[in-house]
């Protein structure tokens, strides 16, 4: 099998991978911002506790602190007796010193005050008048108290430069008092579309004509990528300005795609243009999979270019398989080889569904209950039809060493983002 440069064969899926993690990028910088606008960035620094959390010992319930000693024979048949010496409350400190038989009450969150070392639950109490508790627990030394330094330890890596924040992260940073962090730029990604038959949505269709579907799928799966896409418009089937466009974007972004130009034939000028404007250029062109054969990979001057099939649902398939990690590797974010990049779950796959060897094939599916197991159900139809990516809930690999799957055989359905 011939690939699209005339070599031997079209590269493989791993090599085209590989070839990308070799490339040297020119990475977007740094930017300081407030933790509000920081869900989804990548840190671009350690985070170091410059304190402890919470900072003092804290009731984790209700009820009242106790010096644990004072509880040890206590039981619903042989209860003991303290007096209450008050309350704490909350957001205030704990101005109360409990001496031995002693207790005061207490709130989920509140200061532990001075003698006390555990809290009974209001559950195993009874008050029997203003001045007395009856306590039905034994409890030990620290229980339902949170120390003052068992969230986070002063000077502890919370966490760590290269790490993507999370909801739960930026809620530690507030509670750390850590409101602006440093992090990696967003990386900007340039979206060229080409051909003579491509409009906007906005434009009535004349014979011939097509709507641009790509570069609105495109834009969607780059912002679920927490980048910036970056439109340049609807570039016609001519060199010169196809040349003209890619080289603006390149200056101005950190990666290029380009639709609708990956192709062989006498109006597919992406390879030329790649190639024509800095180095390397093109390190592949035509990968041993289907849907997205034709795409093109390539490095201007530390910018990777993808010329891209037409079809989108060969567009998803490139997008998800060679673009998304390198957005990861832009963004700043570190390769995690435990976790896989996006959600994933196991179904039986619906029926027998043959597949040439030679190539990975990526299959879309629906996902289905069906007598307790879940099912992926395939939508089949051809690359160029948009309606099989709407009605699709993600994609089952075939490998290029197996002829198909079998009914009932456990697939991996990788979901596509929300």
């Amino acid at each position: 099998m011939k690939d699209l440069l005339g070599r031997d064969e079209a590269v493989t899926v791993e090599e085209a991978l590989r070839l990308l993690a070799e490339q040297d990028l020119r990475l977007p910088g740094t930017e300081s911002v407030h933790i509000e606008k920081a869900y989804g960035r990548v840190l671009a620094q350690d985070i170091v506790s410059p304190e402890n959390l919470p900072g003092f010992n804290r009731s984790s319930m209700d009820g009242y602190a106790v010096n644990a000693a004072d509880t040890f024979s206590a039981s619903d048949t042989m209860p003991v007796y303290l007096q209450i010496k008050g309350q704490v409350l909350m957001g205030e400190k704990a101005c109360i010193q409990i001496q031995r038989e002693e207790a005061c009450r207490i709130p989920t969150g509140g200061m532990l005050p001075e003698g006390a070392d555990a809290v009974v639950m209001f559950e195993h109490t009874n008050l029997i008048d203003g001045e007395t508790v009856e306590i039905m627990k034994t409890v030990s030394p620290g229980e339902n108290v949170i120390r003052f330094d068992e969230d986070v330890r002063a000077g502890e890596t919370v966490l760590s430069t290269c790490h993507r924040l999370r909801p739960q992260d930026i809620g530690a940073l507030a509670g750390l008092g850590i409101p602006v962090v440093s992090v990696y730029k967003k990386p900007v990604v340039a979206i060229v579309s080409t051909g003579d038959e491509v409009v906007s949505p906005d434009k009535p269709l004349s014979p011939g004509e097509v709507r641009d579907i790509n570069s609105y799928n495109l834009a969607g799966m780059i912002l679920a990528c927490h980048a910036h896409p970056a439109k340049k418009g609807i570039i016609k089937d001519r060199f010169d300005e196809l040349r003209a466009a890619v080289s603006e974007a390149v200056h101005t972004s950190d990666m290029v795609l380009i639709t609708g130009g990956s192709s062989v034939g006498t109006s597919d000028y992406t390879a030329k243009v790649i190639s024509g404007l800095g180095s390397p250029g093109v390190i592949f062109h035509g990968v041993a999979m289907k849907p997205g054969k034709p795409v093109i990979g390539g490095n201007i001057n530390g910018v990777p270019v993808f010329g891209l099939p037409g079809h989108p649902a060969a567009i998803t398939v490139s997008f998800e398989t060679f673009i998304e990690p390198l957005i990861q590797r832009l963004s700043g974010k570190k390769t995690n080889n435990v976790l896989p990049s996006r959600r994933m779950l196991k179904a039986l796959f619906s029926r027998n569904l043959s597949s040439p060897a030679g190539r990975e094939e990526h299959i879309r599916v629906t996902i289905e209950r069906r007598n307790g197991a879940l099912r992926a159900v395939p939508v089949l139809g051809k690359s160029g039809l948009v309606s099989t990516l709407v009605r699709a809930d993600g994609i089952v690999i075939i490998p290029m060493n197996k002829s198909g799957l079998y009914e009932g055989e456990e697939v991996e359905v990788r979901l596509f983002r929300d």
